[in-house]
């Protein structure tokens, strides 16, 4: 199970955090939520089946004021995606805006290979390989992270989990059940372009890459490096592994699912992206005060 990092606009600070596309992306008209209206699905979301959200313009998403769900339930998100689809820079945003515990199954498990230990080595050869890292390795740790205090008081948001359809009931069997599934979706050949080209600072802990977001110092491009499954051959086979397994996975969450194109800039992205849980919230809110009314 490998995270993936996405075409940045302006990379991400975090470490291994996706990188959106570029500006020149920008679509040039208003977007429209496919198999429902906009206005529809901003007054009620409640879909039956997985919805397609294609972008609109928006002002820039940063420097959010933190906001809550008050005395109501917090929210547990769930956001997927193949390599380099944008993962890790709309969880920053959305982490940013509602305060969530952003849960990363791959950092959990490079810290994992980091560490040194049996488990570590076994996952690094799967990723290697272009294989996904057994379920045994990952759900327990899974498990420890959302039972943590925190997790259970903020709500959270799991990045890069599950990704097949035992580990979705793995999931499903130790209790943990999402509110929304968000899916970004990408072009293959884009993907493949914002991976082989992302670099990682050693010292700094920042995202480059070569085409769209360079070193500013040759000093910098001297000491980047690249992540050992960052080459195109490996990103290929991490892609169709994601592709055998997408299809049963969204089978699992079919009623709260959303799809939302990646491709575009991630300001974009994160407006749809936003639309839905800032719904869900105002929902839920609602819900809680008319309990205690």
């Amino acid at each position: 199970m490998a995270s993936a990092i996405g075409q940045p606009n302006k990379p991400s600070q975090r470490p291994n955090a996706s990188l959106s596309a570029p500006s020149n992306s920008k679509p040039k008209s208003c977007c429209k939520l496919l198999l429902s209206s906009q206005s529809s699905f901003i007054s009620g979301f409640s879909p039956s089946r997985p919805q397609t959200l294609t972008p609109f313009r928006s002002s820039r998403a940063q420097n959010f004021p933190v906001v809550g769900s008050a005395k109501a339930e917090p929210l547990r998100i769930m956001i997927s995606g193949a390599p380099a689809s944008g993962k890790g820079t709309q969880c920053q945003l959305i982490t940013q805006k509602y305060g969530l515990v952003h849960v990363a199954a791959g950092d959990l498990l490079r810290a994992e290979i980091a560490s040194g230990s049996e488990n570590g080595r076994r996952a690094r050869e799967c990723m290697e390989q272009g294989q996904l890292v057994p379920d045994e390795i990952v759900v327990m740790m899974v498990k420890e992270r959302l039972l943590q205090p925190d997790s259970k008081e903020k709500g959270w948001l799991l990045d890069g989990y599950p990704r097949s359809s035992s580990q979705a009931i793995a999931l499903k069997e130790l209790g943990f059940k999402p509110d929304l599934f968000i899916l970004l979706e990408v072009p293959e050949e884009i993907l493949v372009e914002r991976v082989v080209g992302r670099r990682l600072d050693p010292i700094t802990g920042k995202i480059y890459h070569l085409k769209y977001s360079p070193p500013e110092t040759q000093e910098i491009a001297s000491r980047l490096t690249q992540r050992f499954d960052d080459t195109e051959e490996k990103v290929k086979l991490r892609l169709n592994t994601h592709h055998q397994n997408v299809e049963a996975v969204l089978s699992m969450y079919e009623d709260i699912t959303i799809k939302v194109n990646g491709s575009v800039n991630k300001e974009d992205v994160f407006t749809q992206i936003d639309s839905a849980l800032t719904q869900l919230l105002d929902k839920r809110q609602a819900t809680s005060e008319s309990l205690a009314a």
